[in-house]
């Protein structure tokens, strides 16, 4: 079963400077990725990066969840491969176009992150730089797991990793050496690294007579080499140092295991194994050797490794950074001799295993010989060996990668990364000369025979979802107000809309509770009896604004009709924004019918509420009506404002006023004059880390709309200023700079994610969008009328 939603793991297992790790080595509470995709080799290709993907992948879908991840393996020139179901595409190592399109499946469905597998040799172009062009063009975080780190590389190689660095949000390495040639060859930052060990079979400790009947070995000591065959394996050493572990012990074999890897057998055949088998007859020794030819399977290795009474890594060259099999050979608790390359001199300090000069036969006998006299002692190493792993068993290497997992998004959506490829070329010049036309070809696909759909995948209707009263009060209200900017051509090009949506809300309201439903199936059967506070304030909302901005008759007359109907229930909602909401539609009637005490009194009771909890609630640092800001949070200060303007309570004025400064401030980012609404992923609450994501159309319009309404009222141009800066959020203006409104369809995406953008175009973003562009276009007129009708447009 997968765990919770929230990763601990052991402080062994990983290290890292980021502040998210806590001196107990836990992560702190955030949530879990829901769609991985890993990049890199994939069995079963013959390759120790693939075994290692394969490992790590079914290491993270046992203690997480199989639907959680996915993998795209990159395939070398003329190779075909049965991979297993996790295998959704694949990569063809020389084919620059398959990079690409591989990004854009990656961006297209929507995965939260990518954990890459790094090594210059399985990706195409010089030194691997085929990879570049995928991780380029990605718009969620990147982990790169790097399994070479080179001291001296040459300048190709520079490049590609430096670039790789750069685009990653997280790197992890598997020694400490490797974290320090990366800090001091290729300046990464320490806090950008996190040291996840090899992971391991969680084996038991087991005494290896158990296995040798398996291979024909019993009664004799077991040395093992494993691993993909190549010339810097330097087995031929091993083979030399035979005749003299011989002579002192006749009962010992070698066993060579694994196939010859791929690239040099595809060059050279099997020379290199040949001459091995050449060497082993000339000394004399073929009979003690043992070659099996054969990639084997995790439960083959287990039982061969679990077999051998020495394990022996001969290789020849220190620039190795991590080694597979001497990990699994050091979790299986085996007594082990090997040269002094980088990861073996970390992993077999402290006497965990004994070390031998390179090329240096002699020195492996006298190894071997002293291990074998010595029964006490290499039992004491392998104890050694087999407890230092234990932090590096598969399921713990699994938590400390979905750490990393976590840290990579988190970090993110505090620094996210602009996409060049999205950045949009509108200008911060005077918005209201430069303003998009309108266009509503969206707003009508997602409008069909009963009212306006709910959501998008993409720019598709999605049925599914239903319709909400929410949306179609918001509906209403643009329709009729795109309406009433047509009346001077004589034009009702949308009046067909407003009908549609104002026979939604009726259809809504049920007359023995004066509430409205809210959500209803595409199957038309309501889904709740009585709505939130919110679609009730909402509904009155626009049916205020149908009164205040129609000059269709029938259609004022119906509205006018449900509004008188649905004004009881107003004063009974708890709800602050339902409260500005009501606020707003009834001064859009009281506009147009200024005398009508009633509703003069009741849009007065609501907002002396307004005023009341924010005299309560409000401090010198947190100037706001609740002790946390969520959404449409300009709403209420947008509403005291103008009632109080109207009513003429000064206190009102100054509470909205003061209130909407500090929501503006608060909504800066702090290195440029950006706008950044307050993220609906843990919103914002007073002593506590402000959510930066995700971003939402509506937190823009809102704060468009209240500062346009100040903006009238007052003539004062900051207003108008910070309204077009918050303009601007929509075409790019923002922390990822991408445009969120599309001139091809007329619709909004739905939000910023810390790492890309909501590609959906649902109802509320779309009619968000369309509120703004509305209010931005009436400025000029709004200016000039003496007497202003309606509160201008505001979702």
């Amino acid at each position: 079963m997968p765990t919770s939603e929230v990763t601990n793991f052991d402080k062994f297992a990983v290290s890292s400077n980021a502040a998210l790790l806590n001196s107990e080595g836990s992560i702190c509470k955030l949530p879990l990725p829901t769609r991985i995709a890993f990049i890199g080799n994939y069995l079963p290709r013959e390759c120790g990066i693939a075994t290692f993907t394969t490992d790590l992948c079914t290491a993270l879908a046992v203690e997480y969840g199989e639907e959680r991840l996915f993998a795209i393996p990159v395939n070398d020139p003329n190779s075909c491969y049965q991979y297993p179901e996790r295998v959704r595409l694949e990569l063809e190592q020389e084919d620059l176009s398959s990079y690409e399109r591989a990004a854009d499946f990656l961006n297209f469905n929507g995965n939260d992150l990518v954990c890459l597998q790094f090594e210059y040799g399985i990706y195409g172009g010089v030194s691997g730089s085929h990879i570049l062009t995928l991780l380029r063009r990605l718009k969620m975080p990147l982990v790169t797991t790097l399994h070479t780190v080179l001291r001296e590389p040459d300048a190709n190689q520079r490049i590609v990793l430096e670039e790789i660095a750069l685009l990653s949000d997280r790197l992890v390495v598997m020694s400490q050496l490797a974290s320090q040639l990366l800090q001091e060859v290729y300046a990464v930052p320490n806090g950008k690294i996190d040291v996840i060990a090899h992971g391991v079979p969680d084996l038991p400790f087991m005494d290896p007579n158990y296995f040798k009947d398996k291979f024909g070995t019993e009664g004799k000591s077991v040395l093992l080499t494993f691993g993909l065959l190549s010339p810097n394996k330097g087995i031929e050493n091993v083979i030399r140092a035979l005749p003299a572990i011989l002579s002192q012990n006749p009962n010992v074999v070698y066993i060579v295991s694994g196939v010859t890897h791929p690239h040099i057998r595809r060059r050279e055949g099997e020379h290199y194994r040949e001459q091995l088998q050449a060497l082993a007859d000339e000394l004399g020794v073929s009979k003690q050797l043992i070659f099996n030819n054969h990639f084997v399977t995790t439960e083959e290795l287990i039982e061969q490794v679990g077999s051998a009474d020495i394990y022996i890594t001969p290789y020849l060259q220190e620039a190795q950074v991590v080694s597979g099999t001497l990990a699994i050979a050091l979790g299986a608790g085996k007594a082990i001799i090997s040269t002094p390359y980088w990861h073996a001199k970390e992993l077999l300090a402290e006497n965990r295993g004994v070390i031998v000069p390179f090329a240096n036969p002699q020195a492996i006998a006298e190894a071997v010989l002293a291990l074998l006299a010595n029964d006490a002692e290499r039992h004491a190493m392998r104890k050694r060996a087999y407890l230092y792993s234990r932090s590096t068993t598969w399921p713990k290497t699994a938590c400390a990668y979905m750490a990393s997992f976590q840290r990579a998004r988190f970090e993110r959506s505090l620094k996210p990364r602009a996409l060049q490829q999205d950045i949009a070329s509108v200008e911060a010049a005077n918005i209201v000369d430069t303003l998009p036309s309108i266009n509503t070809g969206h707003l009508q696909t997602m409008t069909d025979d009963t009212g306006m759909l709910q959501h998008a995948i993409f720019s598709v209707p999605y049925t599914k979802e239903g319709y909400t009263t929410d949306d179609n009060a918001r509906a209403l209200i643009v329709s009729v107000l795109l309406d009433d900017n047509l009346q001077t051509t004589g034009m009702q090009e949308y009046a067909h809309l407003s009908h549609r949506y104002l026979s939604f809300l009726w259809h809504a309201f049920h007359e023995d509770t004066g509430r409205f439903s809210n959500f209803l199936g595409y199957d038309r059967i309501w889904r709740d009896k009585v709505g939130s506070d919110d679609s009730h304030g909402r509904a009155l909302w626009s049916l205020g604004e149908v009164l205040g901005h129609s000059q269709d008759a029938g259609l004022r007359g119906a509205a006018g009709r449900l509004f008188e109907a649905a004004i009881p229930a107003a004063l009974t909602l708890s709800s602050p924004r339902a409260w500005a909401y009501c606020i707003l539609g009834m001064q859009a009637y009281l506009d147009w019918f200024p005398g009508d005490r009633t509703i003069q009194g009741a849009r007065n009771v609501l907002a002396n509420r307004l005023l009341d909890i924010y005299e309560r609630c409000h401090t010198e640092t947190w100037k706001w009506f609740e002790k946390g800001l969520s959404y449409s949070n300009a709403r209420l200060s947008q509403a005291l404002i103008l009632a109080g303007w109207r009513s003429n309570n000064q206190r009102m004025i100054e509470a909205g006023m003061d209130s909407l400064k500090w929501l503006v401030a608060e909504q800066h980012r702090d290195d440029a004059e950006i706008f950044v609404p307050i993220g609906s992923n843990g919103f914002f609450i007073e002593g506590n880390e402000k959510a930066r994501f995700d971003q939402q159309p509506v937190e823009a319009c809102s704060t468009i709309a209240a500062c346009l309404e100040v903006y009238r009222l007052t003539e004062e141009n900051l207003w108008l200023e910070e309204a077009n800066r918050v303009f601007h959020w929509f075409f790019g203006k923002n922390d990822l700079k991408i445009s969120l409104y599309d001139t091809v369809t007329g619709g909004c995406k739905d939000g910023l994610h810390p790492d890309r953008v909501n590609e959906n175009q649902g109802a509320e973003s779309t009619l968000s969008f369309l509120m703004a562009l509305l209010d931005m276009q009436t400025v000029k007129v709004t200016i000039a009328d003496e007497q202003p009708h309606g509160t201008g447009v505001s979702p």
